[in-house]
């Protein structure tokens, strides 16, 4: 199980890296790297917790792997919580605040919609075997 978590984590922090280094954000500024990667994560996080546990038969790994790894080393919430010490140490106290609130709610909110349209997804397609 160690060994799915840390592959899937390597792929995640990769894709982490490479949106943060095509979407720098100078001092002072709204990281919108950081934000999109961790709303999407919760999307996604969302997305898969249904298809793993209401719609497939997943392999026992594939959650960690995927869940706890690929979407674990994706989404950083250590680098969100340095964004807003550094947006408040740049003097951009209301950027940190809207980054500080909005992530939170955007990320809660990206859960949720994951969640619910991948169910509403799913019910749409009443052929498919789901897991009981």
């Amino acid at each position: 199980m160690l060994a799915a978590i840390s592959a899937g984590g390597v792929l995640g922090a990769l894709g982490r890296y490479g949106l943060a280094t095509a979407w720098p954000h100078r001092p002072g500024r709204f990281p919108w790297a950081t934000f999109v990667t961790n709303v999407s994560g919760c999307l996604l996080i969302g997305v898969l917790m249904v298809l793993i546990t209401e719609v497939w038969a997943a392999h026992r790994l594939l959650r960690p792997f995927l869940g706890v790894g690929v979407l674990g080393g994706y989404t950083t919430f250590s680098t969100y919580s340095v964004d807003i010490q550094q947006l408040v140490a740049a003097g951009a106290a209301r950027a940190a605040l809207a980054y500080l609130a909005g992530t939170l709610v955007a990320a809660l909110a990206a859960g949720y919609a994951g969640i619910a349209l991948t169910r509403l997804a799913t019910r749409a397609h009443p052929g498919r075997r789901r897991r009981r």
